[in-house]
């Protein structure tokens, strides 16, 4: 059985799009050269962040293998292969282990909730065809299962899943996990407004939307925190980033995310309709957070002409 364990910052990463909203597979190199080289620890494509529902089957293979390549081994790549069928969702992790990613995400079928004995027997079957690490995508808001402590260690017990990301956003649930059940799986955050709250408590590392678009304040951040052992310099950053991490949780994921990677200056085009992009008025309220961040903006002083 295939274990992995991760620690640091992993970016979730966006697919990039061409005005016409087609896949601008180069733009991946800026994203994964900015990411990078910021610091961060690791990446995640073909996640919601990488609006992998708006991709076909072909087009997800091809985000993930060219963010492979442009990792370079750098850094590990986590990448997206859930699937509402148990047959796709194996054929990309063999693609991912073919391509050489270190793991494969995955969130459970999306379209209905399936019992908790199937879900298991869905993951079991991918494990059995593909000898590859799995991260179990906790997304409850829109797969409709929720886990127990005691079924998320039944669940790594019993196929390839070792580690999990965790968007659900119950804190108490997490550090049970984290605490009680870290011989069997390892937790991993993915909710950005409860970063500090996982570091403090002892995770290892977390999946952060926000790594793309300040990848140089969550490096330091996670080094801060989890290696350092600063809470005070913590809360000290902190005070800029989750005023950040807010702002994102506030609109649509793909799209605030989009709107911030073009304020900094390494843009990936569009979101897939039917997600639009995103006002004037939020775009300068987004690009004021993170200058009051000490980030650099583009265009920093035209939007501050049109807010006086």
């Amino acid at each position: 059985m295939s274990t992995q364990k991760f620690t640091g910052i992993f970016a979730a990463v966006v697919t990039p799009f061409t005005a016409e909203r087609e896949l601008d597979l180069p733009g991946i190199q800026r994203q994964v050269d900015h990411i990078i080289g910021n610091g961060v620890h690791g990446l995640v494509p073909g996640g919601s962040t990488g609006e992998f529902t708006t991709l076909t089957l072909e087009e997800r293979k091809q985000v993930n293998a060219a963010y492979v390549e442009a990792a370079a081994g750098r850094v590990p790549v986590v990448a997206g292969a859930g699937a509402l069928s148990t047959t796709e969702a194996i054929e990309l992790t063999a693609h991912a282990k073919k391509i050489g990613a270190d793991a494969v995400m995955i969130v459970p079928p999306f379209y209905g909730a399936i019992p908790f004995d199937e879900m298991v027997d869905h993951f079991a079957a991918i494990s059995e065809a593909v000898d590859l690490p799995i991260m179990y995508y906790n997304l409850p808001e829109a797969t409709g299962i929720e886990l127990t402590p005691d079924q998320f260690s039944e669940l790594a017990r019993r196929t390839n899943v070792s580690s999990y990301k965790d968007t659900g956003g119950d804190a108490s649930k997490f550090a049970q996990i984290l605490h009680h059940h870290g011989d069997d799986i390892q937790a991993l955050n993915g909710f950005d407004t409860l970063t500090f709250d996982a570091l403090a408590l002892g995770a290892q590392g977390g999946m952060w939307g926000a790594a793309s678009v300040i990848p140089e304040l969550c490096a330091e951040f996670y080094n801060v925190m989890a290696v350092e052992k600063d809470l005070v310099r913590g809360r000290e950053l902190w005070q800029k980033i989750h005023p950040i991490c807010a702002f994102l949780e506030s609109y649509n994921y793909a799209a605030v995310i989009n709107l911030g990677l073009e304020l900094v200056g390494v843009s990936a085009g569009p979101a897939r309709l039917p997600i639009q992009s995103l006002s004037e008025e939020v775009r300068r309220d987004f690009a004021q957070l993170l200058i009051d961040a000490g980030v650099e903006v583009v265009g920093a002083s035209e939007l501050a002409a049109v807010s006086r």
